[in-house]
């Protein structure tokens, strides 16, 4: 599965600190390995009825460590299949951060992006060059990714990479001898 270089969607406006257990509880983790399933359960810690209120292509705007808590995958998996297409927060906790990669869900660290978006307001995140586009019409780049993780994430993730291209690029690396 590939993602369009351009997403454009509604806004969830989420405060600081966001753990796991509020994007998905633990008795709902625990329940099920079916992301559709997870997807049921997202955003529960704020509206057991989020599911029903996202649409396809929702984008998530939060502030401060974003996603602490669990290093488990279920929380950017639920996030993913509840069909909201992108994470945007001023920061994450590093371990959903890289979580999100390896799912395929993009997320950009963008400082000061809660101040510039509201509940429901429509933006723009472009996925090449790595920026997102407020509604007062400003462009605001997103913290530097090295460009193979941002290709990572544009397939759909390690195994959608992987499927695609049969290795990953560190595959092929020359090793140096250490001199001791």
């Amino acid at each position: 599965m590939t993602i369009s270089g351009i997403l454009k969607g509604r806004t969830w406006v989420w405060p600081n600190d966001v753990n796991t257990d509020i994007i998905i509880p633990f008795r709902f983790k625990a329940r099920t390995n079916d992301p559709v399933e997870m997807a049921k359960y997202t955003m529960y810690g704020f509206d057991p009825e989020f599911y029903k209120k996202v649409k396809p292509g929702d984008l998530f705007v939060a502030g401060k460590n974003f996603g602490g808590g669990s290093s488990r995958e279920q929380a950017p998996v639920a996030i993913k299949y509840s069909n909201v297409a992108a994470v945007i927060a001023e920061s994450f906790a590093r371990i959903f951060y890289r979580n999100c990669f390896a799912i395929g869900l993009p997320a950009l660290e963008v400082p000061g992006i809660t101040k510039k978006v509201k509940q429901f307001d429509e933006i723009e995140v472009d996925l090449t060059a790595w920026s997102v586009k407020t509604p007062d019409g400003s462009v605001n780049p997103a913290l530097k990714v090295p460009e193979f993780l941002r290709g990572l994430m544009r397939e759909g993730g390690l195994v959608e990479y992987y499927k695609h291209h049969h290795s990953f690029p560190w595959e092929t690396l020359e090793t140096k001898p250490t001199r001791r």
